[in-house]
């Protein structure tokens, strides 16, 4: 029974959720501040009877702009294959190969032969048709690693569909049906909404095919903690499992959101969920249409929010901006004079309050623009020109390039992330620090460890994502199966051989 049903079951969750209502309480008494706004509660005005002084909000029916728009709101069908251990449900635990429990673990996990095993998977997820001509938008972790991609239309037809581009950063993909003609499609809203006005939100929840709920806009500009580009639209139209990637509609009919993901304790809704702005989302399909993937500015900074305490120490007379605490090597920023300890307060004269601001302006300049960079160091407000770069991960994406990015496909089929280690407190002036690794990779496979830090590939030292690429890629060239890696980890020094992507055998 759900907790909103069951005595017993509010009883036992009261005080987890206490902190959680607290903060719904303040986002509601915010929506209804912004909605009714500020009056002075004058004799007059207090004692004045409400009746007959608020005339009623929106249409007695919703159901001409439904039937409208809801053709061109369809179901994303998708198949997927995973690669799996055989043990199925069992997950390999994160321990060395040293362990004495390693041989138990790998063997009781990956059944017989130790290797993993491939199994298609299916999901489901909703989006709309913005042309006739058969574009559809949709979420990106909708069809993540899609190997078949179908759309079911409102009148019951099933369509096959190709991914065009997706942005992992904003959550969005578009699709194209492959046959599409003359189809029903849905505009993108002109306007901002604002906090009160209407939304409808149309999607398949739960594979039941198309469904309808309405409610208010209830915030703007929420963080969820998603990405660095966070800026939802928080709406109180019930959406649940399966709604991911369908519009949320004004009261005419306009895509004012993608709706995104849900406020879910339990795992259902409970009818808060998260849009984002339509806004934001054109101007990525734009790009997704253009060149199927987007490209974002880059000034190369590792940077963090000024907190009251920090704002003191540094006799800040408030606590905004972005403060850098450590510019990247050969980085825009960097070239530019700045510096760790500098706080940026404003671009192109726009203020920065939070890093999350500076985030978003820069990506939203785009690559090549030139940015009149503000900041603070010593107490003294000064300005720098510099020319944006290109974000080091959307190089990587770029379903179009077919040379070596930074990163490069060999790094993507080893399953690992690393960085400079110079850049990394602590791991030493040489070599590639992992940072994240795939726990079913290839390199954890051969034992590659997060915190590792591999100083040579092929008995060359490497310094950058794209040392190691080049090294990756001359093997396989080369007809190589493997790659010599020398790495030093907590352990010691140590040498491990990885597998190369296309090599021979």
């Amino acid at each position: 029974m759900p907790i909103a049903n069951n005595p017993r079951a509010r009883a036992a969750e009261a005080p987890r959720r206490a902190s959680r209502l607290a903060l719904m309480g303040a986002a509601a008494a915010f929506a209804l501040s912004a909605a009714i706004g500020p009056a002075p509660l004058t004799p007059a005005y207090a004692e004045a009877p409400l009746s007959g002084s608020v005339t009623a909000a929106g249409p007695a029916s919703f159901a001409d702009v439904v039937e409208r728009v809801k053709p061109a709101v369809v179901a994303i069908k998708v198949k997927a294959v995973d690669d799996q251990h055989g043990g199925g449900i069992f997950e390999m635990p994160d321990v060395s190969p040293d362990d004495p429990m390693y041989r138990f673990f790998k063997r009781f996990g990956e059944g017989q032969g130790g290797r993993p095993q491939k199994h298609m998977t299916m999901s489901q997820g909703s989006g709309f048709i913005i042309s006739p001509d058969g574009y559809v938008v949709t979420n990106n972790h909708v069809v993540d690693h899609a190997s078949e991609v179908d759309v079911a239309l409102d009148d019951g037809r099933t369509l096959p569909a190709k991914v065009v581009g997706t942005d992992k950063r904003t959550d969005l993909a578009l699709l194209k049906i492959s046959d599409g003609a003359k189809l029903p499609y849905v505009d993108w809203g002109s306007a901002a909404p604002r906090v009160g006005d209407w939304v409808i939100a149309v999607g398949n929840p739960f594979g039941l095919g198309g469904s309808v709920t309405a409610g208010i806009v209830s915030a703007r500009g929420r963080d969820i903690g998603a990405g660095p580009y966070d800026d939802f639209l928080q709406i109180d139209a019930p959406v649940n499992r399966g709604n991911s990637g369908g519009p949320a509609f004004d009261s005419r009919g306009n895509v004012i959101g993608v709706n995104t993901a849900i406020y879910s304790p339990s795992g259902g809704s409970i009818g808060i969920g998260f849009a984002i702005p339509a806004e934001v989302a054109k101007d990525v399909v734009a790009a997704l249409k253009e060149k199927g993937s987007v490209s974002r500015g880059w000034i190369g900074v590792k940077i963090q929010n000024v907190t009251p305490e920090i704002a003191d120490s540094m006799g800040l007379k408030s606590a905004k901006g972005a403060l850098i605490a450590q510019p990247q090597r050969g980085a825009p920023a960097e070239e530019a004079g700045l510096k760790s300890g500098d706080v940026i307060v404003a671009v192109n004269g726009e203020k920065i309050d939070t890093s999350r601001d500076l985030a978003r302006r820069i990506a939203t300049l785009g690559p090549g623009k030139t940015a009149d960079i503000t900041f603070l160091r010593s107490g003294a407000e000064r300005t720098v020109k510099l020319k944006l770069g290109v974000l080091p991960d959307e190089r990587e994406a770029r379903a179009d390039d077919e040379g070596f990015s930074e990163r490069g496909p060999e790094l993507s089929g080893l399953g690992l992330e690393v960085a400079p280690a110079a850049e990394v407190r602590g791991a030493g002036r040489e070599g590639l620090f992992v940072t994240d690794l795939d726990p079913s990779g290839a390199a954890a496979q051969k034992g590659l460890r997060r915190g590792d830090v591999i100083i040579e590939a092929a008995g060359q030292p490497v310094n950058s994502r794209g040392d190691l690429a080049s090294a990756l890629e001359a093997a396989r060239k080369e007809g190589r199966r493997s790659v010599l890696l020398r790495v030093k980890s907590a352990d010691g020094a140590k040498f491990i051989a990885v597998p190369v992507k296309g090599g021979a055998g």
